[in-house]
């Protein structure tokens, strides 16, 4: 059986797709929307970047603003969270001494981009180790705070951890962490569209996600939230004409943010039709979205568990519409083991090459420690992860 939901989607039919939680998956609806935009600015490229990109923007920021629970005017657009994460840590200044925290959860490019804001300034990132598999998110919000002392001048972390699919008690470590005057950017790359969000009353000095993922929208659409107080500390990554504009009509972080030079502002501007299009698709709304691709998760959870014989390594009400799954550490006997040029694991490859299903496997925390994550989105249909317990159970003799 397939999702009724799936012939929205230009996916491929052969191919068992588990993975919308890496690049997201565009409903063909928004992509004409997406192509309508595009020809309408081609038809007259400066009256629509020049004289009505502002209005554009604003209107897309007054969409996304109440669903993402946060003054649209505390909303920059920029191309995904990873561009939004650099966009901070470079903008702010630290000293030899000073440390920025992230966790050992932290994705990659995130962990990445605080390394270099602190070579650069002789500061130091220091690592918290946080659990997985956890039984309590008490357990996270603890080792996080406990690692918060005078010289930590950031901490970074995840809303939703890519690897893991947990959903980090973040409204608590930011409680935390303001009241001993420490700043926190939240990466929320999986957040929007997942989970219900409440940007204003988070609190969070700065926060990042993507529209791409769960929002279906175009790639190449993400926001930036900066809080009031620390708006002039942020200016855009890419500097351009705003930084010596004279208006006196739009704040400096609009006149700055909202034009870094030219590109094709479509991704972002097809935001409020996504959000409108997946209202009308499920009778309830967004909340009976993320209501069905939760329930989802959580079954194709149960029966990866079950065909690999494992535990479930985290309550359901620490996920959204990701699961990550601990797999028998790869094994190198042989040559088996070894990662492929692409530095895919074996798995993943006869996954996809033998099953035709996309799914990743990840090494983590290091290897030959590694996970299986699977995603649900509304494409997806139950009998999908039933046909990845099946391919788990031929395999395992692969799994070590």
């Amino acid at each position: 059986m397939t999702s009724p939901y799936a012939k929205h989607w230009d996916l491929d039919p052969e191919v068992v797709f588990l993975n919308h939680g890496s690049f997201g998956g565009c409903p063909r609806a928004v992509l004409d929307e997406q192509d309508r935009i595009r020809r309408e600015m081609e038809r007259e490229p400066v009256r629509f970047l020049h004289r009505e990109i502002e209005g554009r923007l604003d209107a897309v920021r007054h969409a996304l603003g109440p669903f993402l629970g946060a003054d649209p005017d505390d909303l920059a657009f920029v191309t995904n969270a990873t561009t939004g994460v650099n966009t901070v840590l470079r903008g702010l200044s630290f000293a030899p001494g000073d440390r920025i925290l992230v966790t050992n959860q932290e994705y990659n490019a995130t962990r990445n981009a605080a390394v270099f804001a602190a070579r650069r300034a002789g500061a130091e990132v220091v690592v918290v180790d946080i659990p997985f598999p956890v039984d309590d998110p008490a357990k996270i919000r603890d080792a996080v705070l406990a690692a918060v002392d005078e010289r930590v001048k950031l901490l970074v972390i995840d809303h939703i951890v890519s690897q893991t699919g947990l959903i980090l008690p973040v409204q608590e470590i930011v409680a935390g962490c303001t009241a001993r005057g420490v700043d926190v950017l939240v990466d929320g790359a999986h957040a929007p569209g997942q989970i219900e969000l409440d940007l204003d009353a988070l609190g969070a000095a700065y926060y990042t996600a993507n529209c791409h993922k769960w929002l279906c929208t175009p790639k190449g659409s993400a926001i930036l939230h900066v809080r009031k107080d620390r708006q002039d500390r942020i200016p855009p990554l890419v500097i351009s004409h705003g930084a010596n504009s004279t208006r006196t009509d739009r704040s400096r972080f609009r006149i700055e943010h909202d034009w870094c030079g030219t590109t094709d502002p479509s991704p972002w501007l097809t935001v409020p039709f996504a959000l409108r299009w997946f209202e009308e698709q499920v009778e309830g709304g967004w909340p009976a979205v993320r209501a069905h691709n939760h329930e989802l998760v959580l079954e194709g959870r149960r029966l990866c568990c079950a065909a690999l014989e494992i535990e479930e390594p985290c309550p359901g009400s620490m996920l959204g519409s990701l699961a990550s799954m601990p797999l028998p550490p790869r094994p190198a006997r042989d040559g088996a083991g070894e990662l492929n040029p692409l530095g895919l694991d074996p798995l993943h490859v006869r996954l996809f090459d033998v099953h035709r299903i996309e799914v990743p496997v990840m090494p983590w925390p290091a290897p030959p420690h590694r996970l299986l994550r699977i995603s649900a989105q509304l494409h997806n249909h139950v009998d999908q992860y039933r046909q990845l317990a099946d391919a788990l159970r031929a395999e395992r003799l692969t799994m070590g």
